[in-house]
């Protein structure tokens, strides 16, 4: 495997400030381990993708007995994006591991509280407090080449570029599996930027992350900073922002583990 543990301390000057920053805010002590054996799985995709982004993943977890379900985000806004999580979540018997990559971290982290959710998966995922202004937050960090290549349409929606989503996006697929991705990419609403959750699931929920070092859409150290504030087992990806694509047995024994397995 070339996902490992890691530990929660960074060296880094900017980690290490804005988790001070964090800490000085209040952040909730840590869940405690999850003591649960899920068998099921809802998987939640981010704004430049769909639910088919999940589609090496799947059969890993299918492989390993659990039940598993991707949730199609409408990407209108937060709030639909979480009602449709929830409506999946309903479907589920019994205690569910609720995993998001990329925006459906802030997904997760507002439907996540339900009571079925046994455990939390962040996937290089967004993982904002609640009433938190995740752009401003992420602005503590150096910014990410993709942001370069959104484009935004007259109607209120965005998308990345061809090149943003190749080179930054999908930086270590190789391009034929990149170029599939691209022409399934979300248009995403341009409200969904400034949304906010009001829920913080990962401060009752256990939680885990898996920091992708290769990523060029989120700051490989913003990632560490929001998996120590959220109290994470961790494991580190010699990936892009898509390592649920190019490493998904990594990924996979991650959600394993959450589900107890």
């Amino acid at each position: 495997m070339q996902a490992r543990f890691i530990s929660a301390a960074v060296a880094s000057a900017a980690f290490l400030f804005a988790s001070t920053s964090a800490m000085a805010q209040g952040t909730a002590a840590a869940p405690t381990a999850n003591p649960v054996v899920a068998k099921n799985v809802v998987l939640v995709h981010g704004l430049y993708a769909d639910a088919s982004s999940w589609s090496e993943v799947i059969p890993l977890l299918q492989k390993a007995g659990l039940h598993v379900t991707a949730v199609q985000n409408p990407l209108r806004s937060l709030a639909d994006d979480a009602e449709a999580t929830r409506r999946v979540l309903a479907l589920q018997d019994g205690a569910t591991v609720l995993v998001a990559h990329s925006y459906g971290g802030m997904v997760i982290s507002e439907a996540g509280v339900d009571p079925k959710v046994s455990a939390l998966v962040y996937v290089a995922a967004r993982g904002p407090d609640a009433g938190e202004d995740y752009g401003a937050l992420a602005a503590k960090f150096p910014a990410a080449p993709a942001s370069a290549g959104l484009i935004k349409t007259p109607d209120g929606y965005a998308q990345l570029s061809e090149q943003a989503f190749l080179h930054d996006f999908a930086g270590d697929l190789d391009s034929v599996k990149a170029r599939t991705l691209y022409a399934v990419q979300g248009q995403a609403s341009q409200a969904i930027f400034a949304a906010r959750t009001t829920q913080a699931a990962w401060k009752v929920k256990p939680s885990y992350y898996a920091v992708s070092t290769e990523d060029r859409t989120i700051n490989p150290d913003f990632e560490r900073f929001m998996a120590q504030r959220m109290h994470a087992q961790t494991i580190e990806v010699k990936g892009s922002h898509l390592a649920l694509i190019s490493h998904p047995q990594e990924i996979a024994a991650l959600i394993e583990k959450a589900a107890g397995l």
